[in-house]
């Protein structure tokens, strides 16, 4: 996966997308092989490396937002540079930045409970990127949210894409979720079954491109 990608993981049900986000995650230790990210091998770091790496380097956006109840927006959003003792300017200046970029400063001193499903979202996404993590992993980000949402979602992840520069590895099921992706990659059984690149398709027609994939697979996919 090359930096700047945007690459979206799809296939049925116990195909192995999770198992692969996890382990990239270094949440699980892969039976063999190696994982390289910025030309280190993370499967194998030492244990108290691995916390450092995560924190730093990697960025997370869940499907269920995870952000603290009890914290405001903006809190819950520079909450990885406070773990990384960043200068109060310095964490200052990113949280206006990203929160300038996702359009969500007005959010800012609201509480979660406060915000649509949408809102928090990009609230995640926001925490995700303060960092400037060499990697965002994304497990079905628009699982929990409507289909309104959903575009509002993706649309954020395009601009953190083409505008910021982010590296995103996504698992999604949802066909119109995955067409807005740079690249498809389609798993069965632990393994590479095919993969899509978007090169100069629209969106439309590389939803109907995974649409014939998945069909071909034998997988569900999401048609919203």
């Amino acid at each position: 996966m090359a930096q700047g990608e945007f690459t979206a993981v799809m296939g049925a049900s116990g195909s192995g997308k999770s198992t692969l986000l996890n382990v990239i995650a270094t949440i699980d230790r892969p039976s063999s092989g190696s994982i390289l990210l910025e030309g280190m091998d993370v499967a194998e770091m030492r244990e108290q490396d691995l916390a450092a790496f995560r924190r730093d380097r990697l960025g997370f956006i869940f499907q269920e937002y995870n952000l603290l109840d009890t914290l405001t927006v903006a809190e819950n959003i520079v909450l990885p540079l406070n773990l990384q003792k960043r200068p109060v300017r310095e964490t200052q200046d990113r949280l206006q930045a990203v929160a300038a970029s996702l359009e969500i400063t007005d959010q800012l001193s609201k509480f979660p409970r406060q915000l649509s499903g949408g809102q928090r979202q990009r609230a995640a996404c926001a925490r995700a990127l303060i960092t400037q993590p060499a990697l965002i992993l994304a497990d079905e980000p628009t699982g929990a949210l409507d289909s309104a949402n959903s575009k509002t979602l993706m649309q954020t992840f395009t601009v953190m894409n083409q505008s910021l520069g982010s590296t995103i590895l996504m698992v999604t099921h949802d066909a119109i979720v995955g067409s807005y992706a740079s690249r498809i990659l389609f798993l069965k059984d632990g393994k590479i079954w095919n993969e899509l690149y978007r090169g100069d398709r629209t969106r439309q027609a590389m939803y109907h491109e995974i649409l014939s994939a998945m069909a071909v697979l034998g997988g569900e996919a999401d048609v919203r």
